[in-house]
């Protein structure tokens, strides 16, 4: 049976900086929720206050009947959490290791192998290899396996794609919906945005702040803006060229090519663009009109926080 997550102005510090900064939000039984943001965004704090490893300074969560700090008992005992650096036993084969995590919780691997069997089957072959000589793709695997030995009810994930292979990663989240269909919580960190889209819902966040709560396609639904892709044959200069041309619109990289948001409507910005640039001297402008993705949402978000 999954769980339900009440997240209740939650509030971090470290000393001067504020990992999290009043966050509230409500994760449903069964969803695959992602928190997507950079590196100091306050999603591997928010992850350990949820399981226990630190005190929030104010605020609360509970999931289901019970409370993160006077109940942790409990909610360990029905958590698989994965931290973001490997921290299995680097000296103990794969087999050794899942073993042991299995004894930890009061169960054994042959009781639960249904619930791990489309990820352990992949590592299967290697199961006499010491864990500190796998690929970062089957530290990733034997790490989910652990988590899941004893069936938690609750999976919680920080950043388990960081540093491995795209094939590994595209396999991950595989998994990840594998694991959705046996009525788990899953809770997904990542700094990855395209990962977004792959996620029920998703909590966009920055500097300790929730910029945005909902579906992906409903935060794309919610761009504000005509946006333009665009590019010339001196991209080097474009940037500071683009950013001095109208302080309302706001431009950045994206790939080979540069972002560029307005208000204008299509045809006015492309004819104002257009001939800003070729006074400019640049030749061989390219400038189209391009759907959003969450990357887009998540930067327009931020530099509207940024300017208020």
């Amino acid at each position: 049976m999954s769980v339900t997550i009440n997240i209740k102005n939650l509030v971090k510090s470290y000393k001067k900086v504020e990992a999290l900064k009043d966050i509230s939000l409500i994760i449903k039984p069964n969803e695959l929720f992602g928190f997507i943001g950079p590196d100091g965004a306050g999603k591997t704090t928010l992850f350990r206050i949820l399981t226990s490893l630190i005190l929030p300074d104010s605020g609360l969560i509970t999931v289901d009947q019970w409370d993160v700090i006077r109940d942790f008992k409990n909610i360990r005992k029905i958590t698989g959490y994965m931290p973001g650096r490997f921290s299995l036993y680097m000296d103990l084969t794969v087999q050794e290791n899942l073993e042991f995590y299995a004894k930890l919780f009061g169960t054994n691997i042959q009781e639960n192998y249904d619930l791990i069997k489309d990820v352990y089957e992949q590592i299967a072959p290697f199961k006499n290899r010491r864990a500190g000589a796998l690929s970062g793709g089957m530290k990733q695997k034997l790490a989910l396996s652990c988590a899941l030995i004893h069936k938690p009810r609750l999976l919680v994930l920080d950043e388990p794609t960081t540093g491995v292979d795209a094939v590994s990663r595209k396999e991950f989240w595989e998994l990840l919906k594998k694991m959705q269909k046996k009525d788990i919580t899953i809770l997904v960190s990542t700094p990855y945005m395209d990962e977004a889209a792959l996620c029920d819902r998703v909590a966009l966040m920055q500097s300790g702040k929730l910029l945005s709560l909902d579906t992906p396609q409903q935060i794309i639904n919610d761009f504000k803006g005509n946006l333009f892709a665009i590019r010339t044959e001196k991209m080097y200069t474009l940037l500071n060229s683009l950013t001095a041309f109208d302080a309302e619109m706001q431009v950045y990289r994206f790939g080979e090519s540069l972002h560029l948001s307005t208000s204008l409507n299509p045809s006015e910005a492309k004819e104002k663009i257009t001939r800003y640039l070729t006074e400019k001297g640049y030749r061989e402008i390219y400038i189209e009109q391009v759907t959003p993705v969450i990357e887009d949402c998540f930067l327009a978000l931020m530099n509207k926080t940024i300017v208020s």
